[in-house]
Parts: structure tokens; sequence; C-alpha cells
């Protein structure tokens, strides 16, 4: 990996849009209908467990997953099973998906019951019953993230949200507390974890207060304030701006020592442990140009977006050209409104055409912008030069498999150019070169 100056420095002073940020979360009525994709993950996609015409309420469970990297599916309201249909989502796969038309009742499913937790083994076994996967946007099962292959001594907890518009985390630090604490200990409990690190952009002086106030006094926990840099909060970089250690090339944290968790996924394990009931909520930032109230609502998963957008209101005389899925950096376009919410999502973006309307691409000028900024060392010219030849073995000297995507490249670049698409293609054919 090539290494000019320490992660911290490099990367992308993006705007500071947190225009949500002292907006308390609101709570969105029950939607019409609910949408379930079975992928709501990575990994294997759940298998429905439901069919047309059953019952169910909120906390049953409607996919079990398959497979040890999966995650279970539940219903968030009590209703009736209108289809079980296949449907496509915004990542272009077409998956099962159970449609649910709700009763209004809102009826909790008896067997929602806090689980007894004693051990790892048990601690574990809750984490996988809940459903819960990483709820800052990869959306990885938390089950297997805790169940690391190689020993770990510290976890650190991803509180940077360094995403223009997104103030879904830092709304989970001063509203949920206590189950963000109580979720921490129960990690450090059950898998022996002394040392805790909660990293937080220092833009969030709120949030850096409260989690210090919250957790003074604690053993193991400290909280790091981090540079306002984006992407402060990508795993790799975040690792070695709050330990100084550095995850091997092709390596997972753990083979640094660390588990890396968002906030509000360690949160919800704090809300699982003390209820029994399984993700079926998400709380979401809905902002852009386009968006007559910006809002932090807490939505039913599987809520169409359009009703989201109904809910938050659009200007008036404003077309909306584009809508987005996360952050404006790492976010995906969607499709189209009528897609749901998934467990990962943690904001709705909706631009106006002039927002949405991309420069003109200029030709490459050399000026090196995007090798001074890319958070991983990574030379993103001469990883196009490679791609157009189709020299898959100097894409792999040129360690294209450290490319996380983040658009820090695109970013920066003056000739505005996609440097991002072009070193994601770039990234999946080397991928599949090597595996013929």
């Amino acid at each position: 990996m090539l290494k000019k100056l320490k992660r911290a420095a490099l990367g992308a002073g993006v705007p500071h849009e947190k225009g949500t940020a002292a907006l308390a979360t609101v709570k969105m009525p029950v939607p019409s209908k609910v949408v379930l994709p079975m992928q709501q993950h990575i990994g294997a996609p759940c298998t429905p467990v439901v069919k047309k015409g059953d019952t169910v309420m909120v906390g049953t469970l409607v996919g079990k997953a398959e497979g040890f990297v999966s995650a279970n599916i539940y219903s968030g309201v009590s209703g009736t099973v209108a289809s079980v249909d296949t449907v496509h989502i915004s990542n272009g796969a077409s998956v099962a998906a159970v449609v649910i038309t709700p009763d209004g009742q809102q009826t909790v499913d008896p067997a929602v019951k806090a689980p007894v937790v004693t051990d790892k083994a048990s601690f574990i076994a809750a984490v996988q019953a809940c459903g819960l996967v990483g709820l800052g946007g990869a959306g990885f099962p938390t089950a297997v993230k805790l169940s690391p292959k190689t020993p770990v001594d510290t976890l650190v907890i991803n509180a940077a949200e360094c995403e223009p518009y997104l103030t879904a985390d830092t709304r989970e630090m001063l509203e949920n507390g206590e189950t963000i604490a109580s979720g921490v200990k129960a990690v450090m409990k059950y898998l022996e974890i002394k040392n805790c690190i909660i990293g937080i952009e220092r833009n969030k002086p709120e949030c850096v207060s409260a989690m210090n106030q919250l957790f003074s006094g604690v053993a193991g926990v400290s909280v790091k304030v981090l540079p306002s840099r984006y992407p402060q909060g990508a795993e790799k970089v975040l690792i070695e701006n709050t330990t100084g250690r550095e995850v091997p090339q092709g390596g997972l944290p753990s083979d640094a020592g660390v588990i890396v968790m968002n906030v509000t996924t360690v949160s919800t394990i704090g809300k699982y442990l003390a209820t029994g009931m399984p993700l079926v909520t998400k709380r979401l930032t809905v902002d852009g140009d386009a968006i007559k109230e910006p809002k932090n609502v807490e939505a039913i998963i599987g809520t169409p977006v359009r009703e989201v957008l109904d809910f938050c209101g659009i200007k008036e005389g404003v077309t909306v050209a584009k809508l987005i899925s996360g952050g404006p950096m790492m976010g995906l376009a969607l499709p189209s409104a009528d897609e749901p919410i998934l467990k990962q999502n943690n904001g709705i973006l909706a631009f106006s055409e002039k927002m949405a309307t991309l420069p003109a691409a200029g030709p490459c000028i050399r000026c090196g912008r995007c090798i001074e900024a890319c958070p991983m060392g990574l030379a993103p010219v001469q990883i196009a030069g490679a791609f157009n030849k189709k020299d898959a073995a100097e894409l792999n000297k040129l360690c294209v498999d450290l490319c996380m995507l983040c658009g820090t490249c695109s970013y920066v670049c003056p000739a505005k150019r996609p440097v991002t698409q072009t070193m994601g293609l770039a990234k999946d054919f080397a991928k599949k070169e090597a595996k013929k």
C-alpha cells in the first residue's frame, strides 16, 4: 500500500451539510403496504416462511436466514400477507419479497420476548435472532462480525457519520444513549474485549460531549475526536485513526485485532437485549434541495420511499430528478420512489434537476489530485491506464482491490471525470480475471 501522508490528512473536505442534526426523530405513520425483499444484507438471501393470506404481527419472522452469512427478516406491521413476489432491488438483483397489507393495529407477536443471555454463545444467538446487520450502510450480518476467527482486543464504534446530509447516527447518540451504553457493554463483556474507542468527527461537539458523559468512569471505554475529513468513517481509515493499526491487504479488521461497529448497530443490540423486538424500524435522514421539510424519521422497514417523501413533502414546483439511498458520496441512486426502505438505509436524499445534473467531464490533466486525496494511497490515474489496457497483473500490482469506492477521487477531480466509476470497473475486472 502506498502511504504518503497519514490518512487523517487525506480524503476530501466535503461540505458540512448537516441541516437536520438538531431535529429530533419523528415517527412515521404505518404505511399503506410493506415490501420486504429477502435480500437486505450481504450474503445469502432469506427464504420466505409465510405465504399469501397468512396473518402476521409486529415481530413475526417472514424471512429465514439461509447460511452462515445471512440475517432474518421480520414484519414491522400486523396485517395480512398480500403476496410473495419477485422484485428488483436497487443493486439490480431480482429477489423474492414478502408484501404485507397492514391492519393498522400494530399487534405485537407473542413470541417477542427479551432473550436470555448468559455467555458468548447465547449472546451471538441473540444478535442473530435480532436480524441485525450493519446499519451504517454496509448491511453485513452483525452476528458474523461478532464471531471473528482471530483474537480481538479492541472494539471501535463508528460514530463519525462523515457523509454530507446524514444525521441519523447523530440523533441516535443524542436520543438513545442508554441503549448505546448497554450494547457496548454487552459486546465487551461477552466477547471479552477490554478496550473500546468511540470515534466521532470533531464537527459534532454535542455528540462528543454526550458520549464522554455517558461513558465517564466506564473502564476501557474512551472517546476519540477525529478530524472532519471524508471518508473518516470508512472502516480501514477509522481503524488507523483510532488505534494506529493497519488492516493487512486482503485482510479483515479482526486481523488487526479490531471489531468495528456502527453506533446505531450497537445501540440496536442494547434495545433487543432489553425488549426482544427484532430489527423492524430504521431511522432515516430525509433531505436534499427538493425536500420541503427535511427530517429525521423513524420508518418501518419495507415502507415505500414514495410514502417517506410524501411525509416530508416535495417543494412546490420542484421535480425530483434524482433519489439517493444513503449519502451523496457512497449512496445508491434509486430507480424509482416505489423502492422499499431496507435495513441498511440511513438516508433518502431527493435532488432537483439543477443539483442532479452532473458537469461535463473534461480530459484528464494529469494533476494528480486523485492520487493525493485517495485515503488508501492508490493511484487512480495509473489504475485507469491499466484498466484501459485490460492488464489484470498491473491492476493487482497497483492494489486496485483496496479501493473502497468512497468517491473521493471523483470529488476532487477538477476535470469532473467519473474516476470512481472507472475504479469500480477496474476492481471488478481484476476480481473476475483472478477467478479464471
